[in-house]
């Protein structure tokens, strides 16, 4: 899981425009006029996305989720001459964490608490707002936050708060349909973009902190009907192997025949509330029909008497059947976790090389461990673990009543941020945080659906926090460049074939980096904190640089309501 806010009992109340309102199915309202254009994404063009220099179709770029951008118009010669093109301001002044969809010069925001707005990629004239009418409870972490919609045909799929999958017609806002997630009561809720793919919608769920059972489902695209559910964490087997060391080889200081003892206590029904949440969308490989994701942290987070075992699959890489659901494979970083390392960052899908020098099709993830994972992506077997690129001390340290000191810290490492890679430079761009913390654990039973931390972890006063956006060799796992910020990164970061990274900080600041060096090339204060990952498009030969420029709940940067569009003058 993210690190943790409060839980929250939130209804949106927020001032409804001048414009005439139509209610729908009493649960939403619409306003506006309809995008003066059809709409239609084919399934042809969200396969071909990686090549697709006009649009920004999926949340992560393309399925593969390389948040690459191939074009090149803005590149390292001229950034430095990147202006703003317009700003929206939305109606919702809270963090921001959505990556915008652009398809045919029209760009689609969410905002927190489940807006949706469709504007003019080039003006910022806005088409249509919509709103999603809340249920009376919703439960969440780290904020009210929504990280985007998906596209499939002439529709918008978004998860929201009170834990519902939506479609939305995209030329007019129009709610087509509603499906229930999970039940909110419970700790459920939905802040990740789903992925749109081949007729069916993925969607994991948030809740992995209230003691939920985690899941990843597929639902029909034109009807909302549930096709299957994987539970990520397993009826049985959630014992796993008793492994006493974590991905690289470190010690867990596990007492097994303690955790054996307690398991022969505890019965065969702990594994309802046994967290694992998945944050982000999937990565989709469409050759194999294989749909790759990352699981949180087990519940709960910090007393991990209450489950005893591994606690597959949380903080594990996990690869299922596309069509089915069904499992093939997965790779768990940290067993039996007491420390909320829990793996979150999207899986992105390209190639490295193994340890003969053989180019090999990896499934790569950036943990909170502050590690690079590279794995082979049929097998799940893993190639290597990336030298650490932040500070690590007292890893794996149990956690005690009165604190135990350990880096990385609760938020990472790489923490929810999307990676991007540049294939040809065979580099992955991963936005790092640096937060000492201390681990204090209490006994704590099963709250019924409530905040169950087992502890709590706490930023030491006095100690400096700061972020690093490193860029790492995927075929060595070496650090090729890194640059240090003040503040702690968040957000997420978007290469493109112009040679550049962007990247933003919760001081405001929107940055361009060469990609082979790490020099920086450009920055623009945004007024409120960038910690949302940026997109890319074209429109009649124009690129654009976008990103949303709203702060964050998690680490309290300045919010704001503000998308910005950059392009050259």
């Amino acid at each position: 899981m993210q690190s943790k806010g409060l839980s929250m009992l939130v209804m949106a109340v927020l001032a409804s425009t001048a414009m005439a309102q139509v209610e729908i199915a009493g649960q939403a309202t619409a306003t506006g006029t309809s995008v003066p254009k059809n709409i239609a994404v084919s399934q042809a063009q969200l396969d071909a996305a990686d090549k697709d220099a006009a649009n920004f179709l999926h949340s992560n770029m393309n399925y593969a989720q390389t948040r690459f951008h191939p074009a090149t118009q803005i590149n390292t010669k001229n950034v430095a001459r990147l202006k703003p093109a317009f700003q929206f301001q939305t109606a919702v002044l809270e963090s921001m964490e959505t990556a915008p969809i652009v398809v045919d010069g029209v760009m689609y925001v969410t905002t927190s608490y489940n807006h949706v707005y469709a504007l003019d990629a080039v003006t910022g004239k806005e088409f249509w707002h919509y709103k999603h009418k809340l249920g009376p409870v919703t439960t969440y972490c780290c904020g009210p936050n929504n990280r985007g919609v998906a596209v499939l045909g002439d529709r918008l799929y978004m998860g929201t708060l009170d834990s519902k999958l939506v479609s939305l017609e995209a030329k007019t806002g129009k709610l087509l349909w509603s499906s229930q997630v999970g039940e909110p009561e419970d700790g459920y809720s939905e802040t990740m973009a789903p992925v749109a793919v081949n007729g069916k919608v993925l969607i994991g769920t948030n809740g992995g902190e209230y003691g939920v059972r985690g899941f990843l489902k597929a639902f029909d695209a034109n009807t909302g009907k549930e096709l299957w559910s994987f539970a990520t964490i397993p009826a049985k087997g959630h014992e796993g192997v008793w492994a006493t060391k974590d991905a690289t080889g470190r010690d867990l200081h596990r007492d097994i025949a303690a955790e054996k003892a307690q398991l022969a206590k505890a019965g065969g029904d702990f594994y309802k509330t046994l967290g694992g949440g998945i944050w982000m969308a999937p990565a989709v490989d469409r050759e194999t029909n294989t749909a790759f994701f990352v699981v949180g942290n087990p519940s709960p987070d910090l007393y991990g008497a209450e489950r005893p075992g591994d606690n597959l699959y949380t903080d594990s890489i996990v690869a299922i059947d596309l069509n089915t659901g069904a499992y093939k494979w997965h790779y768990q970083y940290i067993a039996h976790d007491v420390w909320d390392l829990d793996a979150v960052s999207p899986v992105i899908l390209t190639e490295a090389k193994d340890k003969n020098g053989q180019m090999r099709k990896v499934a790569i993830h950036g943990g909170k461990t502050g590690h690079v994972y590279v794995h082979d992506r049929a097998t799940g077997e893993l190639i290597r673990f990336s030298e650490t690129m932040i500070p690590q001390e007292n890893m794996f340290a149990l956690p005690t009543k009165a604190g135990t000191r350990m880096l990385p810290g609760a938020n990472g490492g790489v923490e929810w941020s999307p990676m991007a890679v540049n294939p040809a430079l065979r580099l992955a761009f991963a936005a790092n945080l640096h937060q000492p913390m201390t681990y204090h654990v209490e006994e704590s039973k099963y709250p019924g659906g409530k905040l169950w931390l087992g502890g709590a972890f706490k930023v030491i006063p006095g100690e400096k926090q700061w972020g690093r956006l490193a860029a790492v060799n995927l075929d060595t796992g070496k650090m090729e460049w890194k640059f240090d910020t003040e503040q702690p990164l968040i957000g997420g970061v978007l290469a493109t074939a112009g040679g550049l990274v962007f990247n933003g900080e919760g001081n405001g600041l929107f940055r361009a980096f060469d990609a082979k060096t790490g020099k920086m090339l450009w920055e623009y204060q945004c007024g409120a904190g960038v910690n949302a990952p940026a997109t890319s498009y074209t429109v009649n030969g124009k690129q654009y640089i976008a990103v949303a420029a709203g702060g964050n709940t998690q680490l309290d940067f300045k919010r704001g309501n503000t998308v910005i569009v950059f392009a050259l003058p």
